[in-house]
């Protein structure tokens, strides 16, 4: 069955399965000197996603009542918290994929290194990150509520496109920074505007409620649809509308793949010109 499916659809996981060896390398050097000299070391992992769930929950539920109408403070403390998780992996990615072959410019410069990798390993140390952030929401449910939706376990299956979909654009941003620069700068003043075009702080049917118009075309952030998606599994004890879950692979792969591509076309001028 694997033998017919088109090289296209699988190369971007047959390349990072054959240099997985240096995937893991690179993952491991950066798990550790992250932390390097820190005296708390990686418990910072922990306590950073707590001290801003706290935050958060403070700020928005006590200056901003009306945005939590109707419920109770740890639920929206919950809401917020999987918002920022999602959003922090992407805009921690948006950030820092411009300047990542920029970062790694010694090992780029030499032919024989898989440059494409250095998305994987970016990639997998976010959400690495990101799920001990997911870790510290399950506790603070479980002290909070007693009791965690059993639906939470079908998370994986929301986790890995979007995975797909991080990665992908890594990738693009990766190859459009290596040509210049002002895409750093770009991202910067794109990323906080569209942290409040995500629903992070609020939820797409409050936005509907009040306009229609407004939360359709909000529904066209991929990322605030995997927020939607995750609170739906995480908090709400819902199952997604599957139709809207399976457009959502399907676009995500697609960036992944168009991602790739598009890497790939330019891997051999990006060494000179970086």
């Amino acid at each position: 069955m694997l033998a017919s499916i088109p090289p296209v659809y699988v190369a971007p996981f047959e390349r990072a399965w054959r240099n997985r060896e240096l995937i893991r390398a690179v993952v491991r050097r950066e798990f550790i000197s992250r932390f390097r000299g820190s005296a708390l070391g990686p418990l910072w992992a922990v306590l950073s996603p707590l001290f801003m769930l706290l935050t958060y929950t403070a700020l928005f539920s006590i200056t901003v009542p009306q945005l939590s109408a109707g419920v109770s403070v740890t639920d929206y403390a919950s809401s917020i918290f999987i918002g920022l998780i999602v959003f922090n992996l992407f805009s921690e990615l948006a950030y820092r994929a411009p300047m990542l072959l920029h970062e790694h410019v010694n090992f780029v410069k030499k032919s024989i290194f898989p440059s494409e990798t250095i998305a994987w390993t970016a990639t997998i140390r976010a959400f690495t990150y990101g799920g001990v952030g997911f870790a510290v929401y399950i506790v603070f449910r479980l002290l909070t509520a007693g009791t965690i939706p059993l639906t939470i376990v079908l998370t994986p299956f929301l986790i890995a496109p979007f995975f797909l979909f991080i990665i992908g654009v890594v990738w693009f941003l990766m190859a459009l920074g290596a040509f210049t620069r002002d895409v750093a700068h770009i991202m910067a003043s794109i990323v906080p505007v569209l942290m409040f075009a995500t629903p992070i702080f609020y939820r797409l049917d409050q936005i509907a409620a009040m306009s229609k118009s407004a939360a359709f075309w909000l529904r066209f952030n991929i990322v605030g649809d995997y927020i939607e998606m995750l609170r739906s599994l995480a908090l709400d004890g819902t199952i997604p509308n599957v139709f809207g879950y399976l457009a959502l692979v399907a676009v995500s792969y697609a960036v992944f793949l168009g991602g790739y591509q598009f890497f790939m076309r330019y891997k051999s001028v990006i060494v000179d010109v970086i």
